[in-house]
């Protein structure tokens, strides 16, 4: 275990309604995990966060004065060298807002009645640097929402275009099998590699495309043409 993975787990739990922050942070605080900071909108979540400097946000979308999607590309556009991770909270799986906020570099989504153990489980993974959503719903999710106008989502397709011709031909495979829902294991059975060469093949997809997860990847091989909505999962 690394020296980061050791250390105390701090969130920022931001949600305008304090029975889920109280619920929440009984939580967090029965499995061991620090809550530093408390916000009841998006301006006190991105004040929070640069006060407390956590490794996890729990952060709500509709919230009033400025709401989580806006504070969350506020965070994660800061010039901190290791910005924190920004979990999406939730009532509707859909949400067009929880695409923008995954397009804007949210590491995944949970839903407000989420179990205890999942709700730990979540915050854990993406601590870790690991993106929270099944490749599936990836999928659903930006098939309905990518290329959407007035979404305030997506990412400059023109500069992805040409970080897209830097990959190498099994790059373009990996991504392509990626967007389509494939995990990692499917991935590896599928194109006859060890799963340990599937996840290089995707850490360099997302350092030459300069993206934070796979989740990030997905979104971009949609909203560059690489990957088109309906197409059948292989």
């Amino acid at each position: 275990m690394s020296a980061a993975a050791a250390a105390p787990l701090r969130v920022v739990l931001a949600d305008d309604q304090t029975l889920v922050r109280t619920g929440f942070r009984l939580i967090l605080d029965a499995d061991g995990i620090d809550v530093v900071a408390e916000a009841v909108n998006g301006e006190e979540a991105v004040a929070a966060v640069r006060r407390t400097r956590p490794d996890v946000v729990l952060m709500d979308i509709r919230m009033p004065e400025m709401d989580g999607l806006e504070a969350t590309r506020r965070i994660l556009s800061a010039a901190a060298a290791e910005p924190p991770r920004v979990l999406i909270l939730t009532t509707f799986d859909l949400d067009r807002y929880v695409y923008a906020a995954l397009a804007a570099g949210a590491s995944g989504f949970l839903l407000k009645d989420v179990t205890p153990e999942h709700l730990t489980a979540a915050v854990r993974m993406v601590r870790t640097g690991d993106a929270l959503l099944a490749p599936a719903i990836t999928r659903r999710l930006v098939e309905r929402f990518a290329h959407r106008e007035g979404d305030g989502a997506g990412s400059d397709a023109s500069a992805l275009h040409r970080d897209l011709a830097s990959l190498t031909p099994r790059e373009l495979e990996v991504l392509t099998l990626l967007a389509r829902g494939l995990s990692n294991a499917e991935l590896a059975a599928r194109l006859h590699l060890s799963e340990a060469t599937v996840k290089t093949h995707v850490a360099r997809i997302l350092a030459k495309l300069s993206l934070r997860d796979r989740v990030q990847a997905v979104i971009a091989a949609y909203e560059t043409g690489l990957v088109g909505a309906g197409e059948p999962r292989p």
